[in-house]
């Protein structure tokens, strides 16, 4: 017997195995890599929106436990992949930039919006006007982060690397049985993939595809991330991640002619440097129709839980939804209503 199955490895999964390492709960995981979303990011972490200079919904509280979560696991793991960087608003007009400064008077937006402007530096970049540093933001190496993790799993017996199937999981009433193993509790963290489980498939996740291209600009010399019409993140190396599109009606990870066209326009506006297309993903986000995140306990069978729906901002929901749904299922303190499942029970 061990006390969970957590199905899905993305930010969800890894945010919540890692909450049950730190509280010497018992887990295997099931990941086949067939949700991508998480991988193919750009791995940007930002408390603000920066179309319209307002906060994300709850990032003061998310952000404190994000940054503690990914220390502690930067130290577990003896790996660093929390890359500090900062996020330059490009202002499109004098207007915008008023805009910036009524934001950053804002309470809850006075420690993330600098109220110092920028000057572009940069002969490679296309900005007439000055740009807006964004403080407490960063890149988390995703890639990194996983694939570590995944190893220290496979080295504790805990990874199981093929597809779950729903079919062979059998419901008792204190615990569950899944082939040959035994366990309290099932948390499902698929990201999208939860369209195709049985148990969670009529809550209203919309999903929005994102594709994303990396540019190899040679001399370009940016260290910022750079954010106008879409991000230009600096990877290293001369490598550029340029994001992202936002497609509903697609629902696969194929990468698309008409969304690297979609990113290469908008790129060449903020670009007056030489460039060459060197990769191009796709994944899709799990997003919901309400734009809050789709956390807890299945309305008939008490031991499945889901834990999901984090759209754009997994990484800064994820540590603190985790540790929600761990206290819930551990220690039965009530959830958020607005992230709680409860609110889409069906009659």
């Amino acid at each position: 017997m061990v006390d969970y199955i957590v199905v899905g490895l993305g930010l969800a999964g890894t945010a919540f195995c890692e909450t049950l390492r730190k509280n010497d709960k018992t887990f295997v995981v099931f990941n086949d890599r067939s949700q991508t979303s998480s991988r193919v990011a750009g791995g940007l972490y930002n408390p603000v929106i920066l179309k319209r200079f307002t906060l994300s919904w709850r990032a003061d509280e998310q952000l404190p436990v994000a940054t503690e979560f990914y220390t502690q696991l930067e130290q577990f793991l003896n790996v660093k992949f929390d890359k500090k960087l900062n996020v330059l608003r490009k202002f499109a007009s004098i207007e915008e930039q008023n805009l910036w400064f009524e934001a950053a008077d804002k309470n809850k937006l006075k420690p993330y919006l600098a109220t110092k402007l920028v000057n572009n530096e940069n002969a490679g970049l296309n900005i007439p006007f000055q740009l807006g540093k964004v403080l407490e933001t960063g890149r988390l190496e995703t890639l990194t982060l996983f694939n570590n993790y995944e190893n220290w799993l496979k080295e504790e017996s805990k990874l199981y690397t093929q597809t779950f199937t729903y079919n062979d999981l059998q419901i008792k009433q204190d615990y569950v049985i899944y082939k040959d193993i035994k366990a309290k509790n099932v948390v499902f963290a698929e990201g999208y993939g939860m369209m195709q489980n049985p148990f969670f498939n009529y809550l209203p996740m919309q999903g929005s595809k994102g594709e994303y291209i990396v540019i190899e600009s040679k001399g370009l010399n940016e260290l910022n991330v750079i954010k106008s019409s879409i991000f230009l993140i600096p990877l290293g190396n001369d490598l550029y991640k340029v994001g992202a599109t936002y497609h509903r009606n697609d629902k696969n990870n194929i990468t698309t002619e008409e969304a690297k066209s979609e990113l290469l326009n908008k790129l060449d506006t903020l670009l007056n440097h030489p460039y060459k297309v060197v990769d191009h993903v796709a994944g899709m986000r799990p997003t919901v129709k309400d734009r809050r995140p789709l956390v807890g306990q299945h309305p008939k069978y008490i031991n499945l839980w889901l834990l999901n729906g984090f759209g754009s901002h997994g990484i800064t929901i994820a540590p603190w939804a985790a540790k929600a749904l761990y206290n819930r299922v551990e220690k039965e303190l009530p959830l958020l209503e607005e992230m709680d499942i409860a609110r889409f029970n069906r009659n």
